[in-house]
């Protein structure tokens, strides 16, 4: 499977705000946004024109980037949220946020999307009792995830729910950090998700 693996950091200054891929380091003054908030390349500094076309680009690519999908992967979930009923961007990610590794992560057990992401390929997640061990499994109201027994001790785990849990969690899920698990309540409504992200972009960029 494809990966990216050039500098995340560089994504985020190519974004102009944190996409928050580096778990811990992003709420530091190590972030690179905090000393060069630039696109990076010998022209970061220079300020142009950007076309509508632009725009929508790279609200699409900031998107996939916060969600660490491919493009391949990520025109999948489109087509997947345009054909349910309702409004295609608030479809669109929901389904991004009900994601195994995204919720991993917000529950607090890995500190970032791409280190929940290899937690749930390790066979560290349970969902419902049973190993699920697929990052683009898509949960439904009411799952319950935890982590495995074996892995409870697993010193990364911990510090990223002590951290998460410091923080505080999403009101759409509930957390037990004691025991390492949580439920998945509901889908998170629209309000619920970051204002930074504009969903319609992207609407408008595929439906041309």
């Amino acid at each position: 499977m494809a990966r990216y693996l050039e500098s995340k950091c560089k994504l985020c200054r190519r974004e102009g705000e944190k996409l928050f891929l580096k778990g811990d380091k992003c709420f530091t003054d190590k972030c690179a946004i905090e000393r060069r908030n630039y696109p990076p390349g010998q022209h970061g500094q220079k300020k142009g024109r950007i076309s509508d076309y632009g725009v929508q680009l790279r609200e699409k690519q900031k998107i996939r980037r916060i969600y660490g999908l491919l493009e391949k992967q990520f025109r999948i979930v489109y087509k997947k949220a345009d054909t349910q009923r309702g409004v295609t961007g608030d479809n669109l990610l929901q389904l991004l946020e009900s994601r195994l590794d995204n919720v991993v992560y917000l529950m607090g057990f890995g500190s970032s999307r791409a280190e929940s992401r290899q937690i749930v390929r390790h066979n560290s997640i349970l969902v419902n009792g049973k190993r699920v061990n697929i990052p683009s499994y898509i949960l439904t109201p009411g799952d319950v995830i935890e982590v495995d027994s074996k892995c409870k001790e697993q010193l990364r785990i911990k510090s990223s729910l002590q951290t998460a849990d410091d923080r505080g969690f999403p009101s759409w899920i509930e957390v037990d950090p004691k025991n390492m698990k949580g439920t998945y309540k509901n889908k998170p409504d629209r309000a619920d998700l970051p204002s930074t992200i504009n969903e319609s972009l992207v609407v408008e960029l595929y439906s041309k």
